[in-house]
This record gives C-alpha cells, sequence and structure tokens, in this order.
C-alpha cells in the first residue's frame, strides 16, 4: 500500500536539527527527500556529538530516508541546479537565516512563481518578518524567548536547559504541521502552493500553556519549581527508600482519593477541601509531604507496584539504559535494528506517529556525502562532462569521499 506521502518530492536545504528532522518524518511516511549539502564538509551534524569512522550516529538518525546532493549553493551553477529541482518538487525546507536564500536568487517570489504548486517550509530563530528577522536564531535562544527556559530548573537556581535541542524538534513538528495544512490547502485550491514560516521561539511559545493568560489576568508570573507542577496536585517526584525517585501524577479527582487509599490517608480522600484540584493546589505542600512519607518507606518497585494496582499514573526515570531494557519500546518498534555503512549494528529510533494502516518506515539508511549527486544531476539531464567539470571546480561532490 502507498504510504500517505508518496509522490511527493522534498527538497532539503536545511541543516543540522530543525529543518532536517522535519523532512527525516515526510520521509519515514513515503516522501523522495533529496538533501542538499556543500561539498567537503556536508551537513555539520554530521560531526556533532559521538562520531564512528569519523561521522555521528546521530546521523544514522536525522538523515535515514535521504539521497545526499553535495551541492555549494554560493555558486550559480549550484543555485541553478536548485531551481531546476525546486520546478519539480513539491515541498522545500530551508532553515538559513531569513534573506539568505533571497540573496542567492532563490526566496520565495522567485521560486513560487517557477512553480506556483511549491510548498516552501521557512524555519528561523524568529522568522520571516519582525523587528528580530536578522538575529542569528538557534533552539537555546527560542527556547529562553518563548519562556520554557525561565521554567526549567529549581528555585532560587539558575535556569537549565532541557537536555536535548527541544527548540528544533518542537519548531520541526510545527513545520510538519504547516506542511501537511499546505498540501492539503494545495489540494483544495487549485494546486496552489504557499510559504509556511515557522520561528523557533514560536514553536516553544505555544506550548506555554496557561502562561500568558494568567499573566494577562492576574499578573502572575511563574517561576521555576523543581519537579512539580505548579497548581496541578498532586504531581510531583518522590525518593523512595532506595534513593530512586517515583514520578506519581495523582491530580484527577477520582485518582487522588485511590491514591490516598494506597498511602492510608483516608482523612485526606475524605476532606472536601480535597475533593478538586483548586482545593488541592491550595494545600500542595501537606500533600506532598503525606505522598513523600509513605514513598520513603519502600522501595521504587514497591511503591509502583502498589500505585499500578490502585491504577493510579505513575512511573520511574528512564535514562537511555532503561529504555532499551524496556519491554513495552520493543513491542510498539520503538527501537528499530540498523547498521551503519561499514556493517556495525545500530539500534535507531523507532517512528511515530503509529498509523494502522500506512505506518512510517525506514526505507533506507543515512547516506554519504555526495552518494546520491550523480544519479540526481543525471535525472535533471546534466551531462558526465559538465558534472566532471563542475567536480573539478567542487562545486558539486560524488560519493561518499568525506565519510572516510
Amino acid at each position: 500500500m502507498l504510504k500517505p506521502l508518496s509522490g511527493i518530492r522534498v527538497l532539503e536545504l536545511g541543516q543540522l536539527i530543525a529543518g532536517p528532522f522535519a523532512a527525516k518524518m515526510l520521509g519515514e511516511f513515503g516522501a523522495e527527500v533529496i538533501k542538499i549539502e556543500p561539498p567537503g564538509t556536508g551537513d555539520p551534524l554530521r560531526k556533532w556529538r559521538m562520531l564512528h569512522e569519523g561521522t555521528s550516529v546521530w546521523w544514522a538518525v536525522q538523515s535515514r530516508n535521504k539521497q545526499s546532493l553535495a551541492l555549494d549553493l554560493r555558486q550559480p551553477e549550484g543555485q541553478d541546479v536548485v531551481r531546476r529541482l525546486a520546478a519539480e518538487a513539491d515541498i522545500l525546507i530551508e532553515n538559513f537565516r531569513p534573506g539568505t536564500l533571497e540573496e542567492w536568487g532563490l526566496g520565495w517570489d522567485a521560486l513560487h512563481q517557477l512553480n506556483p504548486r511549491l510548498i516552501m517550509l521557512r524555519v528561523s530563530g524568529y522568522g520571516q518578518t519582525g523587528p528580530y528577522r536578522d538575529r542569528p536564531g538557534f533552539g537555546l535562544i527560542g527556547e529562553a524567548m518563548g519562556g520554557l527556559r525561565h521554567l526549567s530548573g529549581e528555585p532560587g537556581r539558575p535556569p537549565v536547559r532541557v537536555g536535548v535541542s527541544i527548540g528544533d524538534s518542537l519548531a520541526a513538528l510545527h513545520g510538519v504541521i504547516g506542511v501537511l495544512l499546505a498540501l492539503r490547502h494545495r489540494e483544495q485550491n487549485g494546486g496552489e502552493g504557499q510559504s509556511v514560516d515557522v520561528a523557533l521561539y514560536e514553536s516553544v511559545f505555544n506550548m506555554m500553556e496557561s502562561l500568558l493568560p494568567e499573566y494577562s489576568v492576574f499578573k502572575a508570573v511563574r517561576q521555576p519549581a523543581g519537579s512539580s507542577l505548579p497548581g496541578i496536585t498532586p504531581s510531583n517526584a518522590y525518593v523512595c527508600a532506595d534513593g530512586k525517585y517515583a514520578l506519581v501524577a495523582g491530580n484527577g479527582d477520582s485518582i487522588f482519593k485511590r491514591l490516598m487509599a494506597v498511602i492510608g490517608r483516608e482523612d485526606m480522600a475524605a476532606n472536601p477541601e480535597y475533593a478538586h484540584n483548586d482545593g488541592r493546589a491550595r494545600h500542595a505542600q501537606t500533600i506532598d509531604a503525606a505522598i513523600g512519607a509513605w514513598a520513603r518507606g519502600l522501595s521504587l518497585d514497591a511503591v509502583l507496584e502498589k500505585l499500578h494496582e490502585a491504577r493510579i499514573p505513575a512511573g520511574r526515570v528512564y535514562d537511555i539504559a532503561d529504555i532499551c531494557a524496556d519491554p513495552h519500546y520493543r513491542a510498539r518498534d520503538m527501537i528499530l535494528q540498523s547498521q551503519l555503512a561499514d556493517g556495525t549494528p545500530i539500534e535507531l529510533p523507532g517512528i511515530v506517529p503509529k498509523l494502522s494502516a500506512t505506518p512510517g518506515e525506514m526505507r533506507s539508511a543515512a547516506p554519504g556525502l555526495g552518494q546520491d549527486t550523480e544519479r540526481v544531476l543525471d535525472s535533471l539531464g546534466i551531462d558526465a562532462a559538465t558534472r566532471e567539470d563542475w567536480e573539478s571546480r567542487g562545486i558539486i561532490q560524488s560519493g561518499p569521499a568525506a565519510e572516510k
């Protein structure tokens, strides 16, 4: 059965995380993704984090289901190749500084005129408009401006970052949503494409729940709260007898009553002040103290067993070793078996969301730099002599030479 995005061609001009992450998701559901990288160096992500044989193992996740075209976009010949590819593409993804593509003659107005069906996803720190549009914007800046960094960490201590590039990933997810909406619009409106403008800070801000209305109405500035969830009680981490932490979310009204029964505090379960969340929130310290006292007398496994039996949402804090050992991850194909270019086995994250009829899949491993240059250029009718000339001048690169 065809995948949802079979027949859709994506041209990826982005680097590192946000743009490539969006293209990765589209590729997992059937889109053909042609990734353009600079000759010689390739996408900087190839050298990020831990390297195997000179290439990041992160690359194996971010670039699966993609083809690599090593092409210098700063050269007129490279820009012309992009125009020829964009003329046949459905989607173009880029996350350069706003104005960069315009300087190369590859901006939205030019490409839309060339291919009115084209959908262009533009991911940047601050968006394509506004007084900050020209500022360099990385994920951590988006996380800070979007309000997330202020809430991260313990009260009275410096803000901490989430341990992954969450700002970039959130922007990518919003970008995928925007692309799918634009595809639907194109289907409904005679094939007309559009530009999708995604800013990192806005993608983070969109996750900030009630932050703005609380400030608007009450002038309340929410502060860091460590492991608790302010205003929603109980929802916290509680240390157990073995020094491990149990995460407990007993904030539903009926769940709270079951939780109190488990810890032997029927008096709290029967207290009308605690019947609903607003009342419980006013007494969060008292409730947390009662749960904490109970948890300290039991091991983490014993705490979770009792809570699960009572149908109370609870869990442990997983590290990656816990994830790899967990049978639920395996049962839902969230850990996939693959191998690197030299045959080294590697486990990669599974694919989400899970569609019942047309699930995503890993069709091909991440490519070497320029692995598909010859094939893509040949498909455009660019002859071997021209390709040889371009390679000698550094405009293109063929084959996986840069992987060595």
